[in-house]
């Protein structure tokens, strides 16, 4: 493709899957400023490990971050050590609104939760053009109201929202939208608009605001300085000086004021301890909000802002216009923010609408577009910088106090080599501001579309020495490193091959290698007894199961069936790459019978363990208590649905390898005979032929798709439920006392993994997604020669490839208005539904509910959920794309 965006994207002075930091000059200026660094694991130095209460919410405008800086609408250089972001006061509030607010996980009584409302409307990898929305109360926030009706309310009560309050009653609310862009790779500008919704006459304090991360309580040495200078707001930095924020007079209401103070800790405030500055953290905040003499006079210091006053009338705009550069002399005065502007903005906005209309077929409609291109501004708006040293972290500072006793075994003891410094897909800005593995291997399918170098440095950093343990663990999330998520990185590295053209043989490769490491990780320390049968315990999870499968009460064993069946999914995965690198180095000729045999054992073991039961045709994990009396835990969830996951068609090219090599692994296929759920077939003339190994043969694959197209169990209008909706009367486990489950479609009951996600009725895209993949592997083989009842009683028949399709429809809806106009996702929340300010901003939750759509957890979850971008770019229903995409090695490339 040949877009202006394109264009930016290829404008690289090295690999970006390499050093992003050097890659490509557009990536300087990034939205890498997270919404939230308060409460995060990185900035908890307590004794106990609790990192909500260590670093509060209210902490947040007086103290210091160590790690990563936060805000809204925020943009950053790619080693934040510059950032720009938005505040804003309305004049009643007792704070500014300087970052979102929401609940911690022990408040929320469905765990952490944000109790504001913005979106990401438009972005472009480049970041050259960023358009982010937000809804302010008039009235004061109610910060009270909402932490304590949800700490009255069960857990089996719905959530308390913003919007249960009062605070938008009679519109009285500000439609805030800043939009970013970039006239060059150094040159920013920004356009930030307020719409007074409400009836009558209001003002609002309007703040952009720059700063230094504090780097310099770490490294010594004098802190950087912003100054006034010629009329802007200038930067002294070792490597950023030069840099200047300009800004515009506001129509009507003249120049702003320029205010400062420092970034440091309000020690006085906080800690009753003297004071570090007489302008600390929170003195543009205490200035305005209450008049202290807590800005400096001498205007300079490390944080900075341009306050402006504006008074709009009901219905009324106001328009500010900003300027972020590092200009020549003599190109510092006003006539930036003129027609100039007006140009690049108009040009930046012609871009990304060329950019998406090149990257979507053609019959794409206008509201799939829409979700298209705010599915993407999701995933661009989540790019966040991660710093986090363990040692450092762990240990403390060189020249500051000590941590207390006891943090250093609170968490991630074991992790000290991993030294972080990287901008990664984070799975929600707010409620996930930190990667999470599973997660991020997810993020990367959707990003290949829209910038395959930066997905391809996704799955190479993580595998890269600071990151992957010495022993091949992948670290899980920061909150426990050592939890194990599904390995499905192997799978997320052959889609983004795919869909990048299936060409660069060199990234498949070293991918592949690290990933030998972490598979014999898993073969070593998942497989505690040799015998191919893999645990894991939650597995990414969370509460799919009655018990805690990462805590198991003493004496028990607890055989998973998704464990083995994830290990059988990774061990064809990586088959897949070894057939796909032997096609051009016979050297992976060794690998290809390595990961041959190994899945055939790992299927082998899954058929031993029992976990299939022939009775109903479904796959349940089986416990064994202390006397070794064993049962099958009989819950039809997702943990049953995973063994139909590991599937690939080899086509001729692939399969006349495999056919040469046999004699080397024949004494594992001689095991076919012995085996019932394993499936090794040949379909189609020498031509044609194709090979199918999966674990699931046709008779249980008939009856395991029987159960989950059921529109009472599985099916649901909006994709594949967690849990059968028969469990909506409770399961207990035998012999094992509150040990039980039912089927939940919205939020949990239970506190498990801290309540704030569901397992247990409602939809995910992830696993939807890859059932979906794995239909399409199944109908690579099958053709259109089997077909199967779906819906399940409906007695229609339909291919796996029509099914794929279906499935991938019913997803995409959530988004889409039905025939009254309404979104699935919204549910009845009416103003989300009928409101032209708000209905047609989407939402990407993290996880949707079972019977009607209605999103739920965490808002900003354009990670996984973002899934939705690759299957409106290749619809299953038409996809020629399977794991090998439309050809073969030497073959025409990919569609993207």
């Amino acid at each position: 493709m040949d877009t202006e965006e394109h264009r930016r994207l290829r404008d690289a002075t090295g690999r970006a899957e390499d050093d992003l930091f050097s890659a490509n000059p557009w990536y300087e200026w990034g939205p890498y400023l997270s919404e939230r660094a308060w409460g995060t694991v990185r900035e908890d130095y307590s004794a106990d490990g609790d990192a909500w209460s260590s670093f509060p919410h209210d902490h947040a405008r007086s103290r210091a971050y160590r790690w990563n800086e936060d805000g809204m609408a925020g943009l950053s250089d790619i080693r934040q050590e510059l950032c720009l972001g938005l505040a804003l006061w309305n004049g009643t509030d007792p704070i500014l609104k300087e970052r979102m607010f929401g609940l911690t996980g022990p408040q929320g009584n469905h765990g952490e939760d944000a109790k504001e409302y913005w979106w990401y409307l438009e972005g472009l990898p480049s970041h050259a053009w960023l358009r982010w929305r937000y809804h302010y109360p008039q009235t004061a926030y109610p910060y009270g109201r909402l932490e304590e009706e949800n700490a009255r309310r069960s857990r089996r009560e719905p959530e308390f929202e913003l919007l249960d309050t009062s605070a938008f009653d009679d519109d009285r609310y500000w439609v805030v939208e800043v939009t970013y862009a970039k006239a060059s790779a150094t040159e920013i500008l920004a356009r930030i608009t307020v719409e007074n919704r409400g009836p009558e006459e209001a003002s609002l304090s309007v703040l952009p605001t720059l700063w230094f991360r504090n780097t310099w309580r770490v490294t010594g040495g004098d802190p950087p300085q912003l100054r006034l200078a010629n009329g802007g707001i200038t930067v002294d930095h070792p490597r950023l000086a030069g840099y200047r924020l300009d800004a515009a007079a506001a129509a009507g209401g003249g120049r702003p004021e320029a205010l400062f103070c420092d970034n440091e800790t309000n020690t006085v405030r906080l800690f009753g301890a003297a004071p570090l500055t007489p302008y600390p953290k929170d003195g543009i905040n205490d200035h305005i909000v209450s008049g202290a003499a807590t800005v400096n006079p001498s205007q300079l210091g490390t944080k900075a802002c341009w306050r402006y006053h504006l008074t709009v009338p009901a219905g009324g705009q106001a328009e500010i216009r900003l300027r972020l550069s590092r200009p020549t002399s003599g190109d510092e005065g006003d006539g930036w923010s003129g027609r100039y502007f007006d140009d690049v903005f108009t040009a930046r906005s012609r871009d990304a609408d060329e950019f998406y209309t090149a990257l979507a077929p053609a019959d794409l409609d206008a509201e799939r577009m829409r979700l298209l291109r705010q599915a993407c501004a999701g995933l661009v708006w989540s790019k966040q910088i991660y710093p986090y040293h363990v040692a450092r972290w762990l240990d403390g500072d060189p020249g500051q106090p000590v941590p207390p006793s006891g943090h250093s075994g609170s968490r991630n003891g074991g992790w000290r080599h991993l030294d972080a410094f990287d901008v990664l897909a984070m799975p929600d800005p707010w409620e996930y501001p930190w990667f999470a593995a599973w997660d991020l291997a997810f993020h990367t399918i959707p990003w290949a579309h829209l910038d395959s170098a930066f997905a391809k440095y996704q799955l190479l950093v993580l595998l890269r020495e600071w990151f992957q343990h010495p022993n091949g663990a992948l670290p899980a999330y920061e909150w426990n490193f050592d939890d194990v998520n599904p390995p499905v990185h192997a799978l997320a590295a052959l889609r983004v091959f795919v869909i990048d053209g299936s060409t660069d043989y060199d990234f498949l490769e070293r991918v592949f290698q690290k990933l030998l490491v972490n598979f014999t990780w898993w073969l070593n320390r998942q497989d505690p007894d040799g015998n191919n049968i893999f645990g894991g315990g939650f597995l990414g999870l969370d509460n799919i199961s009655p018990l805690d499968r990462s805590h198991l009460p003493d004496g028990f064993r607890l055989d998973q069936a998704d464990g083995t069946a994830w290990m059988a999914f990774y061990s064809l995965a990586m088959l897949t790459v070894a057939v796909v690198l032997a096609e051009r180095d016979n050297v992976y000729d060794d690998m290809v019978v390595k990961f041959t045999e190994q899945s055939v054992m790992v299927m082998d073991a899954l058929e031993r363990s029992g976990c299939y039961d022939s009775d109903d045709g479904f796959f349940y994990d089986r416990l064994t208590d202390p006397r070794g009396t064993s049962d099958l835990i009989r819950v039809q969830s997702l943990v049953g649905v995973i063994p139909v996951l590991p599937a690939i068609a080899l086509p001729a090219i692939h399969l006349r390898r495999l056919q040469r090599l046999q004699k080397r692994f024949a004494r594992i296929l001689e095991r076919q005979g012995r085996r019932e759920i394993m499936d090794w077939r040949l379909r189609g003339t020498d031509a044609e032929r194709h090979l199918l190994l999966s674990v699931v043969s046709p008779d249980p694959l008939s009856r395991i798709f029987a159960t989950l197209f059921d529109e009472g169990t599985f099916l649901s209008p909006h994709g594949l439920r967690s849990l059968s909706k028969r469990h909506s009367e409770p399961y207990t486990v035998p012999h094992l006392p509150g040990a039980s489950i039912e089927y939940e479609p919205a939020e949990s009951a239970t506190a498990m993994y801290g309540g704030n996600s569901n397992w247990r009725g409602p939809v995910w895209m992830p696993v939807n997604y890859l059932v979906i993949r794995a239909l399409l592997q199944y109908a690579e083989f099958t053709g259109s020669d089997f077909t199967t009842e779906y819906p399940t009683g409906s007695g229609q028949r339909m291919t796996l490839q029509d099914i794929a399709g279906d499935l991938s429809e019913r997803l995409i809806s959530i988004w889409l208005p039905d025939p009254t106009g309404r979104r699935p996702v919204y549910g009845g929340v009416e103003r989300l539904q009928t409101d032209p300010a708000w209905k047609d901003n989407l939402l990407f939750y993290e996880y949707f509910h079972g019977d009607n759509g209605a999103g739920l957890g965490a808002m900003h979850q354009t990670g996984w959920t973002a899934l939705v971008v690759d299957l409106l770019l290749d619809p299953p229903a038409s996809s020629t794309l399977t794991i090998f995409g439309n050809a073969g090695p030497g073959g025409p490339a990919a569609r993207p």
